[in-house]
């Protein structure tokens, strides 16, 4: 007999749709979510907002035991802190974006990190309820054990345009069905080719790469909307339960 469903690890490139899916599938559930991303973003922020050359290896070894990020896990408020400062809004801007990945290649940083949303997790299951985590490394490194892993993916080109569409109306919950419309070919020419460099970067780096687990479910969400998605994802956790 298998056991219910408690813990979904969902990991993909950017632009797939992971924050998107994970946060719609954890309210449906009436679940925790944690955006691992987030975290990273979060310490990135607080380098760049000191001057740590996020660069210098060393250096952000050095200081990543100084910030103190909160990361909310209510899906319908996905607010992110460090050292009690708001930064919801600056992780997102493209500072943070260009240099999160060479702050999160960082040893030391990822294995506090990585004890965080571990300690999360463990927090959420105490409390009876189930979590959803999303990121590029959950199902391999953070979660190994989780209950159910997905590696959603879509197109280059399908997420681009997606990634676009965030950009252009980042005020806005912007649905798949209608992302493809968002942007400029140039805009999203040179979105895709960022993308491609940072997923480069986080697929060839020797600490917890962004890999698929070997038995995580492939979703393809190139011709998908979200609600195919989020509706392929519950239909697994109850399948499974």
């Amino acid at each position: 007999m298998t056991r219910p469903v408690k813990v979904v690890a969902i990991d993909g490139p950017s632009g797939s749709g992971k924050s998107s899916v994970s946060r719609a599938v954890a309210s449906q559930l009436g679940w925790d979510y944690l955006d691992t991303g987030a975290m990273y973003r979060a310490m990135t922020a607080w380098m760049l907002d000191r001057g740590v050359d996020v660069n210098d290896q060393d250096a952000v070894a050095a200081a990543s035991p100084r910030p103190v990020p909160v990361i909310a896990t209510d899906p319908r408020h996905a607010a992110v802190a460090v050292d009690g400062r708001d930064v919801t809004e600056v992780i997102r801007g493209s500072a943070v974006t260009a240099a999160v990945s060479a702050v999160s290649s960082v040893q030391e940083v990822r294995t506090r990190l990585v004890e965080m949303q571990r300690a999360a997790v463990q927090a959420a299951l105490a409390a009876g309820r189930g979590i959803v985590v999303e990121g590029r490394d959950i199902g391999t490194v953070v979660l190994p054990e989780a209950d159910l892993k997905i590696f959603l993916t879509a197109s280059e080109g399908e997420r681009a345009r997606r990634r676009q569409a965030e950009f252009s109306d980042s005020a806005a919950q912007v649905d798949d069905a209608t992302a493809s419309s968002r942007g400029t070919d140039g805009e999203v020419g040179r979105t895709a080719e960022s993308m491609a460099r940072r997923d480069h970067a986080d697929s060839t780096r020797a600490t917890s790469p962004l890999a698929r687990a070997d038995d995580a479910v492939v979703i393809d969400a190139t011709d998908l909307t979200l609600v195919d998605v989020v509706a392929r994802v519950l239909e697994l956790v109850h399948d499974r339960g």
